[in-house]
């Protein structure tokens, strides 16, 4: 699976600093404002916030980097559709009568995108490309696509729109940003659970003598398979609790963890969250330790978009006690 969670964010980052200064100030404050709000509510239900100055203030940069990222010109919030292509000619535009709709923008037929065995090309409507479709920077034509599992995916942009071809595992898919798009311009900003060190713990690294494949399902119902090379054990509230990341990517040097706690039924995301991880003091092949930090739990992009492609916690990371830190539910 294609789904850089990780790499996304970072990159989207970069194009909002580069980019989109006015808007990324804007975001933080309102994300200062929200964050306040939710300190104070945490704070109300017992929760700590104390803890070492550094630590603190390393976290809240990256709180405020994450709402800045989440804003970004090609972050999650730009999304307005996503059509899964079936074998032959999917024709995609505002009209009704096209395979792949996207609603409430752009015109009526912008192209064709013909699957054949795995390969991807772009034909013209019957009335021809819109002149304002540009391909890899360049006027339209029929031509070869190249989906996201590629270093150089081929990207289309006309006006506000973005579009790109997704590969997930062995599906492919249109998907479609916009500048303009309401989860994008109308973002309030994000809400956390005041800092807590309590829940940043130690915890024990035990590789595999032969990495794992988990099977992850997904929010789109299929399933896709990703290396996990060890298992970390750590202890929370007196109890021993043991999660199994995976290698969401083979260039990144993080571990990423899918879990799901109980608080999902009241105040985290239904789903389940992420954790992104520093690998262990001896690198993953040997036994080693490093720190959780459940502070930095994440919502998944579906959490605040439709139209993303998210994996879901497998039953082994599914705990039966609540950790009330990091990311809060977005729309409640």
């Amino acid at each position: 699976m294609k789904c850089k969670f990780k790499l996304m964010t970072s990159l989207v980052l970069a194009a909002a600093l580069l980019s989109s200064l006015a808007a990324a100030s804007e975001a933080r404050g309102s994300d200062a404002r929200g964050s306040e709000a939710q300190g104070s509510e945490a704070q109300g239900s017992g929760a700590k916030s104390a803890g070492d100055p550094a630590w603190l203030r390393d976290l809240q940069k990256w709180r405020d980097q994450r709402a800045t990222a989440l804003q970004a010109p090609g972050g999650w919030l730009s999304l307005i559709a996503l059509g899964w292509l079936k074998e032959g000619d999917n024709s995609f535009g505002y009209a009704e009568d096209n395979k792949i709709q996207i609603a409430g923008k752009g015109p009526a037929h912008i192209g064709i995108v013909r699957l054949q065995k795995s390969f991807l090309n772009l034909l013209p409507p019957a009335e021809g490309f819109p002149k304002e479709l540009l391909v890899n920077g360049t006027p339209a034509r029929e031509q070869a696509l190249v989906a996201d599992s590629d270093d150089r995916p081929t990207i289309m942009r006309l006006g506000t729109l973005t579009i790109l071809m997704i590969h997930r595992d062995d599906q492919f898919a249109i998907r479609v940003k916009d500048l303009q798009a309401p989860t994008r311009v109308g973002f309030h900003g994000l809400h956390w659970y005041a800092p807590n060190e309590a829940y940043r713990v130690r915890a024990h690294w035990t590789p595999y003598d032969h990495p794992k494949t988990l099977d992850i399902p997904t929010v789109v119902g299929t399933t896709t398979h990703l290396p996990a090379p060890g298992v970390a054990e750590f202890t929370l509230e007196g109890k021993i609790f043991r999660l199994e990341p995976v290698i969401e990517d083979p260039t990144s040097a993080d571990l990423f963890f899918i879990v799901r706690d109980t608080t999902s039924k009241t105040t985290t995301y239904g789903a389940g969250r992420f954790l992104y991880s520093e690998q262990p003091n001896h690198g993953i092949d040997q036994p080693g330790e490093f720190w959780l930090d459940f502070n930095r739990l994440i919502n998944p992009p579906c959490a605040y978009t439709a139209y993303a492609t998210c994996p879901l916690p497998p039953a082994q990371n599914r705990l039966d006690v609540a950790i009330p830190a990091g990311e809060q539910r977005y729309h409640d």
